[in-house]
């Protein structure tokens, strides 16, 4: 803060460069006009050339340690006596020069910028008076002009009206600046919950993704390998029980070989059947197995889709429709049907995707909770809608127990979330006993529904 500016609102900050340019200037006004009082008063020969070069430089010395005291510039007390000072050695060079007169005018400014307004509007007039007295004791009746009044009476107004302006600019620009500060704050607060926002979305987008495939895949594949398991064990267990009647059989045909044709011609096709029979077992056992590779083959290319963020395998190649059609053929152990109603049109990706996982997410509840043995996928086209239903004759649940979020997990919550992502509507209709029906409601966009 200058010289020019102690009296402006704290805190206090480096100096802009208007506020050097105006510190410098006052130096500068100060300085010549007292070597111009100087200089005249030598040049004139006045008897009193020395009392004026005397006052000059007491002037310029009490100036120049006002400026290099910080008491003057953080103290109103410091300031007043810093003035007074200022104001006895100017007055002073006036008593003994008449060129002492110009010095009011930077007086006025410091005067106006280091005291309280209506105290410097009283210096400035004392200065004014000062000045006018000064320059009518100097001058001879006949010299004395209107001039002599209206010109410190002018300078004092022009250094009020200067003064208050500056001031007035000074308070816009402060009130620019913390609005600014304010604004910059908030835009770091924004950001920084923007940030937030997008890692709590990016992490419910991959829980959601996860749990609809990932963790449906793996669910499917374990019910793949326990049926695999199911059908080793049984495929095992009647071949030694069927060893049993062939030992008895040979016994008998060797004990009474006259009647043992018969019965050796009874039981050989009994004993090459077996294997026929029991082929079954490991047969659908190697059909279980492979269709337990297939979905880690497919959750394997959705992990590859995470890190590359692109659009499922399922959508990739095929629309909805034919997606949803292979997601009910694939589904174990379940009779899943699949139909469209309604004239297909096409939809945006995030559409297709929203439906796909909400789709499998509803029938791998089925296949994990429900008990069913039927389910039914319909998607539906409406004019300015698009509606997906997944209904199954299981066991059913209330849905507003805490049953109702997937035993405490992530299932309707998370299709309840991507419909509603979408402005859409999801409700879930069920009861003990009476199955579920999950439907789900998206608005057609604009360019779809026309």
């Amino acid at each position: 803060m200058s010289v020019l500016s102690p009296a402006l609102p704290p805190p206090a900050r480096a100096l802009t460069p208007v506020s050097r340019v105006l510190r410098l200037c006052l130096h500068a006004l100060l300085s010549g006009l007292l070597a111009l009082a100087c200089a005249r008063a030598l040049a004139d020969r006045s008897p009193w050339a020395g009392w004026a070069v005397t006052a000059a430089v007491l002037l310029a010395a009490v100036y120049a340690a006002g400026v290099r005291t910080p008491a003057v510039r953080r103290s109103p007390r410091a300031a007043a006596l810093w003035l007074a000072a200022l104001g006895a050695a100017w007055l002073a060079l006036l008593a003994v020069s008449p060129d002492g007169l110009w010095i009011a005018f930077p007086l006025y400014f410091l005067q106006l910028h280091l005291l309280p307004l209506r105290w410097g509007v009283a210096a400035v007039g004392a200065t004014a008076a000062a000045a006018i007295g000064g320059f009518l004791a100097h001058s001879t009746a006949g010299a004395v002009t209107p001039g002599a009044f209206l010109g410190p009476l002018l300078g004092g107004a022009v250094a009020i009206a200067t003064v208050l302006g500056y001031q007035a600019l000074y308070r816009e620009s402060e009130r620019r600046r913390e609005l600014i500060d304010e604004l910059i704050a908030t835009r770091a607060e924004l950001a920084a919950a923007e940030r937030g926002a997008g890692i709590m979305a990016e992490r419910e987008r991959l829980a959601r993704e996860i749990h609809d495939t990932l963790a449906q895949g793996l669910s499917s594949i374990q019910l793949l390998l326990r049926a695999a398991e199911r059908s080793l064990s049984e495929g095992t267990a009647d071949p030694a029980a069927s060893t049993a009647p062939a030992v008895v059989d040979a016994s008998a045909t060797s004990a009474a070989p006259a009647a043992s044709t018969a019965p050796a011609t009874a039981t050989a096709p009994a004993t090459s059947t077996a294997p026929a029979e029991h082929a079954a077992g490991p047969a659908a056992a190697l059909a279980h197995i492979a269709r337990a590779r297939e979905a880690a083959q497919e959750n394997l290319a959705e992990a590859r889709r995470f890190v590359r963020a692109l659009t499922p395998p399922d959508l990739a190649h095929g629309s909805l429709a034919a997606a949803l059609e292979r997601l009910c053929s694939a589904a174990p152990g379940l009779r899943a049907r699949f139909s469209v109603s309604g004239g297909p049109v096409p939809l945006p990706t995030p559409y297709e995707v929203a439906m796909l996982r909400i789709a499998q997410s509803a029938l791998a509840n089925v296949v994990r909770h429900a008990g069913a043995g039927r389910a039914e996928i319909t998607l539906t086209f409406m004019d300015s809608s698009v509606a997906l239903d997944v209904v199954d004759d299981g066991r059913g649940f209330d849905p507003g127990s805490a049953a109702a979020s997937d035993g405490g997990g992530f299932g309707l919550p998370a299709m309840r979330s991507r419909a509603e992502s979408l402005g859409g509507t999801f409700t879930v209709e069920s009861a003990p006993g009476q199955g579920t029906a999950v439907a789900v409601t998206l608005p057609l966009p604009v360019e779809a529904s026309r």
